[in-house]
């Protein structure tokens, strides 16, 4: 319980308020003299099908979260739900429900089977991400995965990124912010030449939690904060498509039960850290996940460049005609959802990739370029915060 209220409802509550409030109308009214509201470069879009094609697509995991059913595969014109799984079976028919699908099997390793399905949604257990995205890719299948990437092992990053390699088939990670409002508008804003080089930027992941959010086998009980980094990372790794190269980190605990010594299958002490990475490009970074900051559930950040900066949906730069910075358009059927609007465009974004043959926006590479860096910066603030270097996971 959280103030009397349960995690269940406390996590909805966030993915809502995300869902609910615009980004840029945080921004506050009234702009300062030079700067631009990039909402006005924000055009209406209607959807237009890149075909008729159906993907027959397979979803995994109906958790606290309800993720499998959250990104509105079921909605898309252009997909088919052939089958979802899950390992209790009160979720897997709480699925097949909500997907309006009437097949089910017991478990991932079952579904994948399916000669039928073409590609797979796994919204299973962290822990779980990268050994259930080989599965499905060495299956002969395409998939999008919940956050993160790998949950802590370099050693399932080398295996996730040789898995992809060999299979030549579609890899995508599910990270939010890289269709927030804000995110976006960034990505485009620098690809366009509006920030110049990045000499700074931050990443914000709030998620305040006294206790822990019930989880499969508690995986989530006591998590080293930075294990889970990518909401905040995205807005460097998403918005530039550079790397973070090394990192020095600091972590604290805010008390919590589940953060004393022996509490946690992790050894972790941490409930916050706040890691500073250098860049790439020769930049500096600064990227957090807090759980001890009372109250707060949030995901932001902001980039300052050689030739402009930006916070939330606020641009002051050189740059005085932006880009189209509007999302791409959803089919009329799918809601944008919550993470601030994301969950549809991911999921048209992973669709969409299958239809025209091309990589999605967060391919294996970016996902990895995410992810990564968490798990060294804990190694950091495990060591007092000693720089280390980080290890790359690019194409070769």
């Amino acid at each position: 319980m959280v103030d009397g209220r349960d995690h269940t409802m406390v996590r909805r509550e966030f993915l809502g308020r995300l869902g609910a409030i615009s980004l840029g109308t945080m921004a506050g009214a009234g702009l300062a003299a030079g700067r631009s509201d990039a909402r006005e470069r924000q055009p209406v879009k209607a959807w237009e099908p890149v075909c008729e094609r159906k993907v027959r697509v397979g979803i995994v995991g109906y958790g606290v979260c309800k993720f499998g059913a959250q990104f509105g595969f079921q909605d898309h014109p252009n997909v088919e739900v052939v089958a979802v799984s899950d390992l209790i079976p009160d979720r897997r028919n709480g699925l097949m429900e909500a997907c309006r699908c009437g097949k089910s099997y017991d478990s991932l390793e079952e579904l994948v089977k399916d000669p039928r399905i073409e590609a797979v949604f796994v919204a299973t257990d962290a822990p779980s991400h990268a050994r259930h995205c080989m599965e499905v890719l060495n299956h002969g299948k395409h998939v999008m995965t919940a956050v993160p990437a790998v949950l802590g092992s370099l050693e399932q990053a080398e295996q996730l990124v040789e898995t992809v390699r060999k299979t030549g088939l579609k890899y995508m990670m599910a990270e939010t912010s890289c269709f927030h409002e804000d995110c976006y508008a960034m990505r485009k804003i620098y690809h366009a030449g509006g920030f110049g080089k990045l000499l700074y930027s931050e990443g914000e992941y709030y998620h305040y939690c006294p206790t822990p959010i019930p989880s499969y086998k508690d995986w989530r009980v006591g998590l080293p904060p930075l294990w889970y980094p990518t909401h905040a990372t995205a807005y460097y790794v998403g918005t530039t498509g550079k790397r973070f190269t090394s990192v020095s980190c600091a972590g604290s605990s805010a008390g919590f039960a589940a953060f004393a010594p022996g509490a946690n299958k992790y050894d972790n002490p941490f409930s916050d850290e706040v890691a500073l990475f250098q860049t790439s490009e020769g930049g500096s970074s600064r990227m957090l996940m807090c759980m001890g900051v009372y109250g707060l559930v949030d995901e932001t950040g902001r980039v300052f460049g050689e030739k402009g900066y930006m916070n939330k949906m606020d641009y002051q730069g050189t740059m005085k005609d932006l880009p189209d910075l509007a999302r791409p358009a959803l089919p009329p059927s799918v809601d944008a959802g919550g993470h601030g609007g994301s969950h549809g465009p991911l999921m048209n974004e992973f669709v969409t990739a299958i239809l025209q043959d091309r990589e999605p926006m967060v391919n294996v590479y970016e996902a990895l370029a995410m992810t990564v860096p968490g798990i060294i910066a804990h190694q950091s603030a495990l060591k007092g915060g000693e720089t280390l270097k980080i290890p790359q996971f690019d194409r070769t």
